[in-house]
């Protein structure tokens, strides 16, 4: 994985000025599209589109410095106007082209990015690879922002708006694995950039052919291959690094990649404040051949 995220940001690096299609880059990797978007993301700290909007922006300012036509250099890096191209431009350095041109600043350069994989060995992840039928995940959905550190409070106030007796009630719904009470987060960004919207779904698994009651929302799960990992600690600090952990540790050393689909958070146990938790993390997965 770590050589392949190289090889994409050498192939971004000498198509910068022109149509970048990653989905052709990645398929000659034998790996998708879905699952480089999600590796990178976790592992640069910024989609692939915003590291190649940084890049070319970081060129671009020299070609401005240079003298160059404003619309000449808009054009090459693939906006339709100076305007469109002006409005990336101040996004990136913080200050307009004009600006730059006659003052020579100020810049923000985006260097490039060398991914590279320390492997201790030291600290072990606890993990399974189940196989799973198709199932149906149940119980009050919401419409939230990503949020990446620290308790997400769209999400705490949505759980804090279903009624106790509900909770108790979806419970007793629980029927298949994963059990329990389940925190489940799906149609996520595939470049797992932070704001964009999600689903989060507050419920428990079913089996695909049970009837949903009518005032539930049901999130389909397709049947395939699924990596459980186990965490206990402080939450949700424990949960989140647990997350770091798979795109930095557990991928770039096993033979699966991510596929589309809900992630689900299974806590097992927890504090009555519930700063800390034990919990399960289920990701679908495929093998990466």
């Amino acid at each position: 994985m770590i050589g392949i995220l190289n090889r994409l940001v050498g192939h971004i690096e000498a198509q910068l000025r022109t149509q970048i299609n990653l989905a052709d880059v990645v398929r000659a990797e034998g790996t998708t599209e879905y699952h480089v978007r999600r590796m990178f993301s976790s592992l640069a700290g910024m989609p692939v589109s915003e590291y190649i909007r940084r890049r070319r922006m970081t060129q671009a300012a020299a070609d401005l410095l240079s003298g160059e036509d404003l619309l000449g250099i808009a054009i090459r890096y693939g906006y339709g106007s100076a305007e469109a191209f002006g409005r990336a431009f101040r996004s990136v350095h913080g200050a307009s082209a004009g600006e730059v041109r006659e003052n020579g600043g100020p810049l923000r350069s985006q260097p490039i990015i060398r991914f590279s994989l320390k492997v201790e060995g030291n600290s072990p992840m606890d993990a399974r690879i189940i196989e799973r039928e198709n199932f149906q995940l149940i119980g009050y959905a919401a419409q939230v922002p990503l949020i990446h550190q620290g308790a997400n409070p769209h999400i705490q106030a949505h759980i804090a708006s279903i009624p106790v007796t509900e909770h108790a009630r979806l419970k007793e719904l629980s029927a298949v694995e994963p059990a329990g009470l389940l925190q489940v987060s799906d149609q996520v960004d595939a470049d797992y950039q932070e704001g964009t919207e999600l689903t989060y779904l507050h419920g428990v698994a079913v089996p695909a052919d049970a009837t949903v009651p009518d005032d539930l929302d049901s999130i389909q799960v397709p049947a395939g291959h699924w990596v459980v990992f186990s965490v206990a600690g402080p939450y949700p600090s424990a949960l989140q690094e647990l997350w770091a952990s798979t795109a930095t540790s557990w991928f770039p050393s096993n033979p699966w990649r991510l596929r589309p689909g809900p992630s689900i958070v299974a806590v097992l146990d927890r504090a009555a404040d519930f700063s800390t938790a034990t919990c399960e993390l289920w990701l679908p997965v495929e093998a990466d051949r």
